[in-house]
């Protein structure tokens, strides 16, 4: 769709969730990106964390729908702060970016793992769920990190029940997209 959109003559600019690049490249595409360090986002929200716990602690994460660049760029980005750190990867499941789905997987990495110390979420609506889970099973020493920085989560990280979140200023990423064409169409 998109090469046949760049033969109309229509500009392209890919915003937030960064197109496959072997898909780009088999169609001969160059698309100009504009969106976040999802990788670089992720490590500082997982480094957090990790400056609470001590190496060899167990962590687990609970990532996004992992056919998408953005999820497998966080959930990369949080291994990044863990092995750095010396923690311990117990598991990795996807939440598909569900609140739900996520507070299930959690409260089964809890069951699993009794000495689990925190659990690492690609999103802030998976950690909701983390953290829900948590508290059900009255285990609120287990800590958690998040992504996107939604209104939600404020009054969890005012109170330490999120520990970081990371906000990618997705209030501004159409505005630069329109940016980026607008500077293409000028010959910039």
């Amino acid at each position: 769709a998109l090469a046949r959109a760049r033969e109309a003559g229509v500009l392209v600019v890919n915003i937030d969730n960064r197109l496959d690049a072997d898909a780009l490249r088999g169609a001969g595409l160059s698309v100009p990106f504009v969106g976040p360090d999802n990788r670089a986002g992720a490590k500082l929200a997982g480094e957090a964390v990790a400056r609470r716990l001590t190496a060899g602690d167990e962590v687990a994460l609970i990532e996004g729908i992992v056919t998408a660049d953005n999820a497998r760029q966080r959930s990369l980005g949080l291994e990044d702060a863990a092995r750095e750190a010396g923690l311990v990867v117990v598991a990795r499941q996807s939440g598909q970016w569900e609140m739900e789905k996520a507070n299930g997987i959690a409260a089964a990495l809890l069951t699993a793992h009794p000495s689990l110390a925190a659990i690492l979420c690609a999103n802030d609506s998976m950690a909701l769920g983390a953290v829900a889970a948590i508290e059900a099973a009255n285990r609120r020493g287990v800590l958690v990190c998040g992504f996107d920085a939604i209104p939600a989560v404020r009054p969890f990280l005012d109170d330490g029940r999120i520990v970081a979140t990371i906000d990618q200023h997705g209030d501004r990423l159409a505005v630069e997209g329109i940016e980026t064409a607008l500077a293409i169409l000028a010959g910039e």
